[in-house]
């Protein structure tokens, strides 16, 4: 997503604002009346591109024992030759403005916007990830010496709403280099980077999606750092319907019934399938995993305890996705099976045999078993 801004930012004021080296949100000041604003209103009253941009070069040199004054005036370099179309001086210039200004997400926007326009995935996400920590940092800012509890409440949500605008524009754009990322190794590294730097991102379920695309087979068919993810993302944010649903499935299929039972049980009441508001993603997550159980007991010879969960699986599954609704019904067949309830697994076995897939097959030669069983029955 590109958005429109001015990039024109100068605030007049009577003292310099000095950022915190940490992380705080910057901002460019130049105090009204000083050698440096005259000079800036002298640029801006120039209509001539090419005379404005000398002059700012100039205004650089003129003021470089100022960091704030050769910040901004990197800047405005950075973005005459972005309107040049000139791509990578203004990668170049705006990468100097932000050696003055580190932790200004006007800058930094800028320059996704010119990484955007120059078709490079690397630096959008570099200056992102950038503007991620800076934003992430402004809820974990140090009370200011002598301010009041309820003061220092009031500056923080003050200066959440005054860098939402910006903070909204990076996480989406980093959320965009992802999806359009064709190399599973540039996909992957920048998908750390980003969730690094929102680590509570409100897009962290579609980035967790395609984390376990990219790790998975196909892609890098990297089991161990497809693991090492979803834990991660786990731990930053426990209800990861994604990272819960992943480890439920690669412990079940690594025959480790507990851990996959654990942590299906958890996708579950994450899910909510039974809310009024539960949607199809939620139903889907919540069927899987009661299939997972279902398999599990099984295993474990909770035939039982098996044919409800599988019960469960089929009644979430059946109209939202085929594939998965047959494995039910095929988990569902073995259970009745198993316990020699063969009329009960006909009946499983026959609604699944009619779902081409690739679970159509087991069903039938299953299927076929339990009725020649029923027929010696007789």
């Amino acid at each position: 997503m590109r958005r429109s801004k001015s990039l024109l930012f100068l605030v007049f004021s009577f003292a310099l604002f000095i950022s915190q080296a940490w992380a705080q949100v910057e901002h460019i000041v130049i105090a009204a009346g000083t050698d440096e604003d005259r000079a800036l209103q002298a640029i801006s009253n120039e209509q001539d591109a090419g005379k404005k941009l000398a002059m700012y070069e100039e205004f650089v040199q003129k003021f470089s024992s100022n960091p704030q004054a050769v910040a901004y005036g990197n800047w405005q370099i950075s973005q005459a030759y972005q309107a040049s179309g000139d791509m990578q001086k203004a990668l170049d210039y705006g990468d100097k403005a932000l050696v003055g200004a580190p932790h200004n997400l006007d800058i930094l926007v800028s320059q996704v916007n010119v990484a955007e326009q120059a078709k490079n995935n690397s630096k959008t996400m570099d200056y992102v990830a950038q503007g991620g920590e800076v934003c992430h940092s402004i809820a974990k800012q140090p009370k200011p010496e002598g301010m009041s509890d309820e003061d220092f409440a009031r500056k923080v949500t003050e200066d959440k709403s005054q860098a939402q605008s910006n903070c909204d524009f990076l996480e989406t754009s980093g959320l965009n280099v992802i999806s359009s990322e064709n190399d599973p190794k540039a996909r992957m590294a920048e998908i750390e980077k980003y969730t690094a730097a929102f680590p509570d991102s409100k897009f962290g379920d579609q980035v967790s999606n395609y984390a376990m695309y990219t790790l998975g087979p196909g892609q890098l068919n990297d089991q161990a750092r497809l693991v090492s993810f979803a834990e991660k993302q786990l731990a930053s944010n426990p209800n990861s319907l994604t990272a819960l649903l992943l480890l439920a499935n690669h412990y079940a299929e690594a025959n480790s019934s507990a851990k996959a039972i654990t942590y299906a049980e958890k996708a579950i009441d994450v899910a909510k399938a039974d809310a009024p508001d539960a949607d199809k993603t939620r139903k889907l997550s919540a069927g899987a995993c009661h299939n997972i159980i279902g398999w599990a007991y099984f295993k474990q010879d909770k035939t039982a305890s098996a044919i409800t969960e599988f019960k469960t699986a089929s009644g979430l599954l059946k109209g939202m996705d085929d594939q998965q609704y047959a494995g039910a019904l095929y988990g569902l067949g073995s259970a009745y099976a198993k316990l020699n309830k063969l009329t009960e697994a006909r009946d499983a076995l026959t609604e699944a045999v009619k779902i081409p897939g690739q679970v159509q097959a087991m069903s039938q030669d299953l299927l076929t078993k339990v009725n020649a069983a029923r027929a010696k029955g007789k």
